[in-house]
């Protein structure tokens, strides 16, 4: 089951001077806590929805997998547009998908591992009669989320698209705090660092020199979805020059061209992956895919439960 994830981090909420997503709780931030807890939970398909700050927060979190997605009207909007924006992206995508406000970094990867394995069309949290976050919702309404008439906060979007909500309890008080109440959490974020040993394994395909990773293809794909290698370097926040320099090394390496180039016309010219280049992609993604699983399995099997 393919499972993605939208941080919605387009306002500022802190209560403080600091721009929130990027304040350091513990030896990281609390954008990058919360991607760190989504990729040790498996979830590989993470947008990140931004819009105050919106080019320092990218910059901050380069390399990190994920797809970036802008709310410019944050100013103006709340919770819900910026949500949809990010199940706009992934309702092909994913069957199911965890979303998760950046002001809420405390949850763990084993909450977000029964949130996966839970059913039901929106799913929320418990801990000790309190809901909490992050939540996960069924592609099944992801539509009536996207058509929601906005009234109100969040929550209520969330109550009109659900007539019944699924709730699951959690051994996790993390699901509670936000990251205003560093008071409160101390200890919390210290039991949060030991619980946050995970593996980290990066693929790349060689020659004389690796040539192929995660981030080309992301990019691919990404290019074969826009139709565009500017729009695809902007979701993914690096340059115009670095992405054509990735896809000239990467043709250079196989001796063929991935691209197909379409110039002209009313909008300008178009970029598309070659049916080799559309394999090469899919062919890979599904290697990693395997790979994460099975040393996930290994991981699990070498130093059990006592380092998750």
């Amino acid at each position: 089951m393919s499972i993605g994830a939208v941080i919605v981090a387009s306002g500022n909420t802190s209560r403080t001077q600091d721009f929130q997503p990027m304040m350091k709780i513990g030896s990281i931030s609390i954008a990058q806590r919360i991607v760190a807890t989504l990729h040790q939970a498996g979830i590989q398909h993470i947008v990140l929805v931004a819009g105050y700050n919106a080019e320092e927060l990218e910059h901050h979190l380069n390399n990190q997998g994920l797809i970036f997605l802008r709310n410019e009207e944050y100013a103006t909007t709340g919770m819900l547009e910026s949500v949809q924006i990010g199940l706009r992206y992934l309702k092909d995508k994913c069957e199911r998908v965890i979303i998760a406000p950046v002001d809420a970094p405390l949850f763990t990867s084993l909450t977000v591992k029964k949130l996966m394995k839970s059913t039901g069309a929106v799913v929320m949290p418990m801990y000790e009669g309190h809901t909490g976050h992050p939540m996960i919702v069924d592609s099944s309404v992801i539509d009536a989320f996207l058509s929601d008439s906005g009234e109100g906060d969040f929550s209520d979007a969330v109550s009109r698209v659900a007539s019944e909500m699924t709730v699951i309890p959690v051994e996790d008080a993390g699901i509670l705090y936000d990251a205003d109440t560093t008071e409160d959490y101390t200890q919390l974020l210290d039991t949060h660092n030991k619980q946050l040993v995970r593996q980290k394994i990066s693929v790349s395909l060689a020659r004389e020199f690796p040539f192929f990773d995660e981030k080309t293809a992301m990019l691919l794909s990404m290019i074969d979805e826009t139709a565009s290698v500017r729009k695809a370097c902007s979701r993914m926040n690096i340059s115009y020059s670095t992405g054509w320099n990735i896809i000239r090394t990467l043709e250079s390496q196989l001796h063929c061209p991935l691209l197909e180039r379409i110039q002209g016309g009313i909008g300008g010219g178009e970029s598309r992956l070659t049916d080799k280049g559309r394999k090469l992609v899919d062919d890979f993604n599904r290697y990693v895919c395997q790979l994460s699983s099975d040393a996930t399995k290994m991981f699990d099997e070498y130093f059990g439960e006592d380092l998750q």
